[in-house]
């Protein structure tokens, strides 16, 4: 493997798109450094300690931290990712998105364009949210407010300052795709959860220094490592899991040229609904927790709070139910076995046995629901995983989310989509791949 790394670096392409990439992701990093003017970061601090299990915890940890320190790249590159999955959604019911979505590359640019729109709109409501939310935090201890100078100038300048740390990281990810290497927005998230290990990594090693003795030894945390390998693994599998359906194009002649003729195969992946699921359900999930902490008096809140920690087997049950039924919804959007025949038909394709058109399209409807129910069990094991660890084994929360989750599914899936990127440069001028044989597994 390390042959395999200093190859990448002699190739003057590959190593020029490598150096871009990781220049332009160190600038994000700083950039998540940098506060909001006129904001006491000691007082987020202090008042953000153990939000790891509410909604500001999951969608810190997608920012990379950023949230909870109030920098200008508090919103992160979500904006972008929800106005992308709204418009996915839209061209499911409306007409004139599904049109843009069969127009090509042409169709493609529109949407995209609609898309930085709707990131502009977004990030704008939102910074408006994060201004005012900034203005309602006190220290829990010191009573201290986390803005110096509330006001309108102070709202008129959180709009302005997020918004646009929001527009800069859209370009750097369009920047990383088009002249980098990988997909730059997923390669944001990607970096944003991996700057979080080492501090996941070092409160977990201060937590067995501290009970060290005392229900804490060296061979569990041992066992924990390895458990982790083990669960990156089935990671792995699930996500490169695939069911080929075999498909035979008819020879058709044009003039003094024959088309057609060959075997070819649709593959479709148990996990067609990625990460959605996961996300969904956290943050349906994360809300009645983030409520409660809106209204600390009141015992109704508190005790309906209860039923929705992650110590509470109400909340797991209901939790992996949520997932397996927002992975068949959103599996029903982005899969249409009624379009995926009438375009095999339109070219020729069939699959054998089955007649084209309406038959077709159920028997890849029939397989799509097969392979979707153990899938869809799959991912709500691994969702569920790192609270059954910080249960059994007494690690902090921080480490625990590594253990599966939605973390684990984006940096697995955003990892292997980079390095097949990387090895198709590598094996176009006849270098060796990663894995053995120059090629992924997965890819079989």
């Amino acid at each position: 493997m390390l042959q395999t790394f200093l190859n990448c670096f002699k190739i003057p392409d590959l190593r020029r798109r490598l150096l871009f990439t990781l220049g332009l992701l160190v600038v994000y990093r700083v950039g998540g450094q940098i506060t909001v003017p006129g904001v006491d970061v000691s007082v987020l601090r202090e008042y953000f300690r153990g939000t790891g299990n509410t909604l500001f915890g999951i969608y810190d940890m997608f920012v990379g931290g950023a949230f909870t320190r109030g920098t200008i790249f508090a919103l992160g590159i979500m904006p972008y990712i929800s106005a992308s999955i709204i418009l996915q959604l839209l061209g499911a019911v409306i007409p004139y998105f599904q049109k843009l979505q069969r127009e090509g590359q042409e169709g493609y640019k529109k949407i995209t364009q609609y898309t930085r729109y709707g990131t502009v709109f977004l990030a704008a409501a939102q910074s408006y949210g994060i201004s005012f939310f900034l203005t309602t935090i006190r220290g829990p201890a010191s009573g201290m407010s986390a803005v110096v100078n509330p006001g309108i100038g102070f709202t008129l300048q959180t709009i302005l300052t997020i918004t646009t740390g929001t527009i800069f990281i859209m370009w750097l990810g369009e920047q990383i795709t088009e002249r980098g290497i990988g997909n730059g927005i997923s390669l944001i998230i990607f970096i944003g959860i991996v700057a979080e290990l080492p501090y996941a990594v070092r409160s977990e090693w201060s937590h067995y220094l501290i009970n060290r003795g005392h229900g804490k030894n060296i061979i569990e945390e041992i066992f924990l490592v390895a458990l982790m390998f083990v669960v990156v693994a089935f990671v792995i599998l699930m996500v490169q899991g695939q069911r080929k359906i075999p498909v035979q194009y008819a020879k058709r002649v044009v003039g003094r040229r024959v088309y057609g003729g060959q075997t070819t195969t649709i593959p479709l992946r148990i996990n067609q609904a990625g990460v959605i699921p996961i996300i969904f359900a956290q943050s349906i999930m994360f809300l009645p927790g983030t409520v409660t902490q809106l209204f600390p008096n009141s015992e109704l809140m508190q005790s309906i709070g209860t039923l929705f920690t992650t110590s509470s087997k109400v909340y797991w049950i209901a939790y992996a139910l949520m997932i397996i039924f927002f992975t068949y919804f959103y599996t029903a959007i982005v899969m249409d076995p009624n379009q995926l025949a009438d375009n095999m038909k339109k070219h020729g394709g069939f699959i054998p046995g089955v007649r084209p058109g309406k038959r077709t399209a159920q028997y890849i409807d029939k397989i799509m629901t097969r392979i979707t129910l153990p899938g869809s069990i799959a991912l709500a094991a691994v969702a569920i995983f790192p609270f059954f660890v910080s249960q059994r084994f007494n690690v902090t929360g921080a480490f625990a989310r590594f253990f599966g989750g939605t973390g684990l599914l984006i940096v697995v899936g955003v990892a292997l989509d980079t390095l097949q990127q990387i090895e198709a440069q590598l094996m176009t001028r006849h270098y060796e791949g990663f894995m053995r044989g120059g090629r992924i597994r997965g890819r079989r």
